[in-house]
């Protein structure tokens, strides 16, 4: 008997078909189950949006409960990092909890952004929750027209 099933117009081995299931579903619960390799369950981790257009970059992160002094906020080259930690009120402490799925804790996301910024000019803003950074890219990460004279 052979062990090679035809497939396709190819043979391929059933074993292979079984090893690359193995695969895929290993690839799916190792990335569903730990949402950053930093992070674990119960952890606080804030979620992350980055957009780009030709002269910045525009982050929003969401931190809903903090405050402005608990932030801290770097940026080196191309690499951007919001640091923060978010403290359980201390009028809760003591109470009996029926169900939270809140977070506490410290938190870190660093981004590596695909150019290079000015950081001098970055702006930061915190409103409703969400902590908005302008990033503006540097002048040499700028995309530069270059006229090219026909003879």
């Amino acid at each position: 008997m052979n062990p090679l099933v035809k497939h396709t117009n190819r043979w391929i081995d059933p074993f292979d078909l079984v090893t690359d299931l193995q695969d895929d579903m290993n690839r799916l619960f190792s990335s569903s189950l730990r949402r950053n390799p930093e992070t674990s369950f119960g952890e606080f981790f804030p979620s992350l949006e980055v957009k780009e257009d030709e002269n910045q970059f525009l982050l929003h992160l969401d931190i809903p409960g903090m405050e402005r002094k608990d932030l801290d906020i770097s940026v080196v080259g191309n690499t951007l990092t919001v640091k923060g930690e978010r403290k359980e009120e201390e009028s809760k402490k003591g109470k009996g909890y029926f169900y939270s799925e809140r977070r506490y804790g410290s938190f870190r996301r660093s981004v590596e952004l695909p150019a290079e910024v000015d950081a001098d000019k970055v702006v930061a803003g915190y409103k409703d929750g969400v902590l908005e950074l302008t990033l503006p890219k540097s002048e040499k990460a700028k995309p530069k027209q270059i006229k090219v004279d026909i003879k």
